[in-house]
């Protein structure tokens, strides 16, 4: 058995809820999928009528598949090379060279385990805070989903009512594509579209809206 999230929308409010399940070992995507159907039974026992959404490559479903941050794109580069490149540590960054190498290598340069504690996010100009914890990778995640998805397939997200990401263990990571879809759907049902907030009120609207 396994224990994972699954985000959803609850009283205007991004939020989480854990799931027991059976977990099928292995790396292969069958095994993964064996896995995720399991979780999302878990979800229908508790709440028969959910619609839960896969958010990674591993996902059944086209519009889980493309919602993965393997997938999403941002001024042509990959969201785990923006996210790495932002970070601003005490004796070192941000380091913008990590955009031009490949994903896994940039998430593994020497620089970012030997230059100190992290002290926010330099990205385009403008300095993200660490907290709220998830806000910068929401931010840029929120930002390529507008630029590498057409309007249709955004607008799909608001179909499903809690979404999942198989790979994300709270335990270990912080951040999950799982949840910012989740407040994607919030923002899709407040004003009909992914609004342009500036940082500041996209800092304010998070703060107020995601509490998990």
């Amino acid at each position: 058995m396994a224990e994972r999230p699954a985000f959803l929308n609850h009283e205007g409010k991004v939020t989480g809820e854990t799931y027991s399940f059976e977990w099928f070992p292995g790396f292969a995507v069958s095994q993964k999928q064996k896995s995720i159907e399991s979780l999302h039974n878990a979800i229908l026992e508790r709440d028969a009528g959910a619609r839960p959404l896969e958010v990674s490559t591993k996902s059944s479903v086209p519009i889980g598949v493309k919602l993965s941050a393997f997938h999403l794109r941002l001024q042509g580069h990959t969201l785990e090379n923006i996210f790495q490149s932002a970070k601003v540590f005490e004796r070192g960054g941000p380091y913008p060279d990590l955009l031009q190498v490949p994903p896994r290598e940039a998430k593994r340069d020497r620089r970012l385990h030997e230059s100190g504690g992290l002290k926010a996010f330099f990205y385009q100009g403008e300095e993200f805070p660490l907290l709220p914890r998830t806000a910068f990778y929401d931010f840029i995640y929120i930002a390529a989903v507008k630029e590498s998805l057409a309007p249709e397939e955004i607008a799909m997200i608001a179909a499903f009512t809690h979404f999942t990401d198989i790979e994300f263990n709270p335990a270990k990571s912080i951040n999950t594509q799982a949840r910012t879809a989740a407040m994607i759907k919030l923002l899709l049902e407040e004003y009909g579209c992914l609004p342009e907030f500036s940082k500041e009120d996209f800092i304010r609207y998070h703060k107020e809206h995601v509490s998990c």
